[in-house]
């Protein structure tokens, strides 16, 4: 027998949430396929980012900050070099689906205040918030401060709580991606491991940041609006920005759409256009007449990120790669504070010369 004695492995990052909808709801919008998924995730200090690809011409990334969590520890796994990224890859489609085991990871977890949420407290932590409920004298949120269950409520929310709690680890390469959910205290637990694997090189669609000719920030409930008037059978969607007419040649009665989105399939064409108005289109920047074309299977993988947003930002470079970001806000576990946390997808246009 060996003297040996086997070190547990250190653990790379330890998280927590009390309801998983937030988190869950972001990765959602990145699922581009039900069936094998793979996707790539980077782990830092400010928290996890998860790509996809799909035909080396779409790619989709999804920010996830620590303070989405109640607990967020990372620590590197090479410690001569701190500040590079934990990468691996795994599948995203079988993530969700443990992530939605109890049925509980649809919707949007957005319409939780601070006053609402649940906190993963441990048993043996003080707290000033104690109440006084039927003259007995309860911990935070009523629960009562000998608790029975003992380590288990110390991760996981009361027992009349909402929602599904999460405990997300990984102790480094070579290990699964372990997740650890739970309804309530009191109730049935499970534990998925994810195979991992190495981390495949990252599809690279750089957005010029110093050429970017069309630049637009919306309410993303109107872009929702146009894409739905779509047909789905269309095979391509254009981008079409002017900038902005002067008023002595609006007096002569030249008028033309700031912002237009053309979509053309075997059955006709559709038209919407966007009006100069702050309320609409919250930000807009066009220097020139700009208008590129892409392939509308593209567009609709953005869907599910677009329905769970309250903004989107439309930027488009000199070389026609186009920048779709969709930001969803949700309230912090820990502070009650909101938290963005930002969906971005890249694609390259259409080469209408072919």
């Amino acid at each position: 027998m060996s003297d040996d004695i086997a070190q547990p492995a250190k653990e790379v990052l330890k998280a927590s949430v009390p309801d998983i909808r937030a988190f869950a709801g972001v990765l959602r919008g990145i699922c581009f396929s039900n069936a094998n998924q793979r996707a790539s995730m980077s782990i830092n200090d400010s928290g996890i980012q998860v790509y996809v690809e799909e035909a080396r011409t779409l790619l989709g990334a999804a920010w996830v900050k620590k303070d989405l969590f109640e607990d967020f520890t990372y620590t590197p796994e090479n410690v001569e070099e701190p500040t590079t990224d934990t990468v691996f890859s795994f599948q995203l489609n079988i993530l969700l689906e443990c992530l939605n085991i109890f049925g509980t990871a649809s919707g949007s977890a957005s319409g939780f205040t601070s006053g609402t949420r649940q906190a993963w407290r441990r048993t043996d932590e003080e707290s000033d918030n104690e109440d006084i409920v039927n003259g007995q004298r309860n911990g935070p949120r009523g629960r009562p401060p000998n608790n029975a269950n003992g380590r288990i409520d110390s991760f996981f929310p009361r027992a009349d709580g909402k929602g599904t709690g999460m405990r997300l680890s990984y102790a480094g390469e070579g290990h699964p991606l372990v997740i650890l959910l739970a309804e309530n205290s009191n109730g049935p637990t499970t534990t998925c491991e994810l195979v991992t694997y190495e981390a495949e090189p990252q599809l690279d669609l750089p957005l010029d940041s110093r050429n970017v000719i069309l630049k637009c920030i919306l309410k993303s409930s109107w872009l929702r609006d146009a894409l739905s008037e779509v047909d789905p059978a269309c095979e391509k969607i254009t981008f079409i920005g002017n900038p902005m007419i002067s008023n002595s040649a609006r007096q002569k009665g030249a008028s033309r759409p700031l912002f237009r989105i053309q979509a053309v399939g075997p059955f006709g064409s559709t038209e919407m256009d966007y009006p100069n108005d702050p309320e609409v289109l919250y930000t807009f920047e066009c220097g020139e007449t700009v208008s590129y074309s892409y392939r509308f299977s593209h567009i609709t993988r953005t869907l599910r990120a677009l329905q769970n947003s309250s903004k989107s930002s439309l930027r488009i470079d000199g070389e026609g790669v186009l920048s779709l970001q969709f930001l969803a806000i949700s309230p912090s576990p820990k502070t009650g504070t909101q938290v963005d946390s930002i969906v971005d997808f890249r694609c390259l246009s259409i080469d209408e010369d072919l």
